[in-house]
């Protein structure tokens, strides 16, 4: 059993606000930190720490964010089949502010030349119990991973995130689709004016699709389901928002690769991105296993 995650790593450079600035508007950062992330990376880590054997394949600069990024995936257990090339590795500039919210502004850097697999990388797909994909790098990427992934009998979890148009050729190779509810409403499309219509309309496409809806939880729906299944979330202090989304996604993946039902690892990526919201940053927040199953078994 094992998890592969293609997709995007950055070096996320995080500045604490009182208050995010409007346009036109400067304001003082009380403290600032220098962290890897990117959605793929963060969720590699975010499944190899839940329990997964995890492998990350990714596109990387040559430079010390490279290196950072490196040496964050390798110590979280991950296994590395990144590649690297000439330039900048990919950057994220975020803003955290004191009701924990953020804005992120991604320069893609090395993720926007991630445009093939080599052949090794495809194999590690294929031989894959579970493969994880995101938006942050170029479709066609997305597409290829997803058509091998299919092809082996490999399971297919897309993060539709950060979200695009996404044509039917992509949708028809994923088994689970996960989104926020601002992604849904855009992918499901102006009929669908409420949560069990957007999720019908997006299971149209998909068999399986989980809508996260912040601090009121998610819902799933399977294709042909009557209605909602839904996964409260839990009541903690937020600090930082940054990555629990990502935090999600990877325990998601490592719950399903033990075996559990969707709903059931939707509560376990719920309590993952519980704990991740009570620390700052994207990486340094994402909780391991252990302590996981301690919050779990306190419920």
């Amino acid at each position: 059993m094992s998890v592969v995650v293609v997709g995007s790593a950055n070096v996320d450079l995080v500045y604490t606000v009182a208050s995010i600035p409007a346009p036109g508007e400067t304001v003082i950062a009380t403290g600032g930190s220098r962290h890897p992330g990117g959605k793929g990376a963060n969720q590699a880590i975010a499944a190899a720490r839940a329990g997964a054997a995890t492998t990350f394949v990714a596109l990387l600069g040559d430079d010390d964010g490279g290196a950072l990024l490196r040496d964050s995936l390798r110590g979280a257990g991950v296994v590395d089949a990144t590649r690297i090339t000439a330039g900048e590795t990919g950057t994220a500039l975020i803003t955290v502010d004191a009701r924990a919210e953020n804005t992120i502004v991604v320069n893609s850097g090395a993720n926007a030349l991630f445009t093939s697999l080599t052949d090794d990388q495809a194999q590690l797909i294929r031989d894959a119990e579970l493969l994880v994909l995101q938006l942050e790098i170029p479709l066609e990427t997305v597409r290829a991973s997803a058509a091998v992934a299919r092809a082996a009998g490999t399971r297919v979890l897309l993060n539709a995130a950060p979200v695009r148009p996404l044509p039917s050729e992509v949708l028809a190779l994923v088994d689970v689709l996960i989104v926020n509810e601002t992604e849904a409403a855009q992918l499901a499309g102006d009929d669908a004016t409420d949560l069990f219509s957007r999720a019908q309309a997006l299971t149209r496409s998909v068999p399986s699709v989980i809508i996260t809806l912040g601090s009121a939880g998610s819902i799933l729906l399977h294709r042909g389901d009557a209605e909602l299944t839904r996964v409260e979330a839990h009541e903690v202090e937020a600090v930082d928002t940054t990555g629990a989304g990502d935090t999600f996604c990877g325990a998601l993946a490592s719950a399903l690769d033990e075996g559990l039902d969707l709903a059931s690892a939707a509560r376990f990526a719920t309590a993952a991105s519980a704990l991740s919201v009570q620390r700052a940053g994207a990486v340094p927040s994402i909780p391991h296993r252990k302590e996981i199953d301690s919050f779990v078994s306190s419920l």
